[in-house]
């Protein structure tokens, strides 16, 4: 060894760290080639009595200082923590695996029983994952309560690789009788995409014990997303949720706030830069309201949320006692919009929590295919008089084909509930007699918001002020929406969204049919918002939207005032 080489070690050595059960050589630079250049760290894990961490970190370690260091931990069998993170910078790829395989290798032989493996910020990719594939479904690891791999680049194929030696270690060592209990899992900027988070999903589900999930950055899109959130809900001790940098939009951020109802135990959810959008972001404050007790941390920044639909997040949080911070930077709100939240806030006394708004993108350009857009203003007597006809009519799919109509109604249904509901006109609904309310009910699939919306939309299309008409439109439409929100908050805030997307208020993902709105559709909403089931704080959240309402509803703005009107009457009162 060079003299130079031998003085840098010397200087190294001289501040390891030793104590507590640890040996620590961290962040301390040390090229290591060969057994030569480890020979000192060699003598000192040999004579180390009741080692039970070795920090490697910070360092780079070829294959024959790896191969000297195994032989040394061969005798160890108290080790438990394993920091070895970025001690292969400057290494080839081809040298890694050989290396990992060399020290899993004596883990294994030593007995050890490790609690944390930490191989972060080491650019192994798939064949890296495959060095340390043994060691996983060894004994070894039956213990594993920390797996931390950030910025490993595993891809798709490591990421497979990896649910499968999870899966297979909770095989093994449930059948020893003391199943894998993994409780952070750490693996941000890996690129596992959907095919790799999917199988990690699998694999969670079956674990079952995590209270730490970090998979931020990681190009997974709402396939990957829906599966993790599916994985999710059987980890009811998990506390802390970082997607940060993956994109959920409204599938994925629906699925995941349908997760998060499952889970009491959470106190950070960070889906920062996620695409959220205002759909999610409604979805999530509902799980808001009637859940998540302990929350401390709720990071929606860079996702698309409109002002509104911030507002109501904001009012969510109101009586979350634990929370610490409220971060919804980057968003779509404007400098008005930015004042009007921070004023919310100071309003419930909670100001402290909201981060900074700095970055924000400012309102969002009316969208310039907007199928109002060029339209001449109707007044509200001239629609009320044609939406017989077109009341019901939707816009095309963006392809110039027709949108599929909603399949409301059952094989059994009544041909003259068929024709309406296909067709809406208010001789129609007359026709349908007495029992029209009960017929309607029957057929809506209350599982569905959207179904939901769309009758409700339907149904009030062909709104009169003919007593009898404008009666069986109320009395039908209580009915439906009384029910509809008799289930749980989550599916209810889910029906306000649905309806809101389809008013064309509320920017949707392009899924749900928007409507050719007309007065009956805004006069019977007023009157809905005026009834006792109808809750003072989902008129907040209509309010909040239909006050930032735009071009969609300027074509029957009497009808439009008539429904600010009743709202603000409700949330005044």
């Amino acid at each position: 060894m060079a003299s130079d080489d031998i003085a840098q070690l010397t200087e190294a050595l001289a501040k390891t760290h030793v104590g507590d059960g640890e040996l620590s050589y961290k962040g301390q630079g040390l090229k290591l080639d060969n057994a030569e250049s480890v020979s000192e760290i060699v003598s000192t894990i040999e004579t180390f009595q009741g080692l039970q961490a070795l920090r490697l970190e910070g360092n780079t370690i070829g294959v024959e200082a790896a191969q000297a260091i195994a032989k040394a931990l061969e005798s160890k069998s108290e080790l438990q923590r394993c920091n070895w993170s970025d001690m292969f910078t400057g290494r080839l790829r081809t040298e890694i695996p050989p290396a990992l395989r060399s020290l899993g290798s004596a883990l294994m032989t030593s007995g050890a029983r490790l609690t944390t493996l930490d191989l972060s910020d080491n650019a192994f990719g798939p064949d890296g994952v495959k060095g340390i594939e043994t060691l996983l479904k060894s004994p070894a690891c039956y213990s594993l309560r920390e797996l931390k791999l950030n910025n490993c680049g595993m891809g798709i194929g490591g990421g497979k690789i990896l649910a499968d030696a999870l899966t297979e270690c909770h095989k093994k060592s449930s059948a020893s009788g003391a199943p894998l209990r993994l409780k952070v899992f750490i693996a941000g900027r890996n690129r596992l995409e959907n095919e790799g988070a999917t199988a990690l999903a699998m694999a969670f589900q079956l674990i079952g014990s995590l209270q730490e999930v970090h998979m931020p950055q990681n190009g997974i899109n709402h396939q990957g997303i829906t599966a993790l959130a599916g994985a999710m809900q059987h980890n009811s001790d998990l506390r802390v949720l970082n997607l940060n940098d993956n994109t959920f939009t409204k599938r994925g951020a629906l699925a995941m706030a349908q997760a998060l109802r499952h889970l009491r135990n959470v106190q950070v959810i960070n889906f920062g830069d996620c695409l959220v959008r205002s759909e999610g972001a409604i979805a999530i404050a509902a799980v808001l309201k009637e859940g998540l007790p302990i929350l401390k941390e709720l990071n929606l920044s860079f996702g698309e949320l409109s002002e509104a639909a911030a507002l109501v997040v904001a009012k969510c949080v109101k009586h979350k006692t634990h929370l610490e911070k409220l971060d919804l930077n980057g968003n779509c709100f404007g400098e008005e919009g930015c004042e009007t939240i921070k004023e919310t806030m100071e309003s419930m006394n909670i100001a402290d929590v909201l981060g900074s708004l700095s970055d924000d993108e400012g309102e969002p350009d009316e969208d310039e295919d907007d199928e109002d857009e060029g339209v001449e203003e109707q007044s509200d007597e001239e629609e009320l008089e044609e939406n017989s006809l077109d009341g019901s009519r939707s816009s095309s799919d963006g392809d110039g084909s027709p949108v599929k109509q909603s399949d409301l109604v059952t094989s059994s249904c009544s041909l003259d509930l068929k024709d309406f509901l296909l067709s809406p006109t208010a001789e129609k609904l007359l026709d349908l007699g007495a029992k029209r309310t009960l017929l309607i009910e029957q057929q809506v699939d209350y599982s569905d918001s959207t179904k939901i919306a769309d009758a409700f939309l339907k149904i009030s299309s062909v709104y009169k002020d003919e007593p009898e008409v404008k009666q069986a439109v109320l009395d039908t439409t209580d009915a439906l929406v009384k029910k509809a929100l008799s289930g749980s908050c989550f599916q209810s805030y889910s029906f306000l969204s649905s309806l809101l997307v389809m008013l064309g208020v509320l920017k949707g993902d392009g899924r749900s049919q928007r409507v050719c709105v007309v007065p009956g559709h805004l006069l019977t909403l007023a009157h809905t918002v005026g009834q006792d089931y109808f809750p003072l704080d989902y008129a907040d959240v209509l309010q909040a939207f239909v006050s930032k309402g735009g071009k969609a509803l300027t074509c029957c703005r009497s009808a439009r005032n008539a429904l600010q009107e009743a709202l603000d009457q409700r949330t005044d009162a």
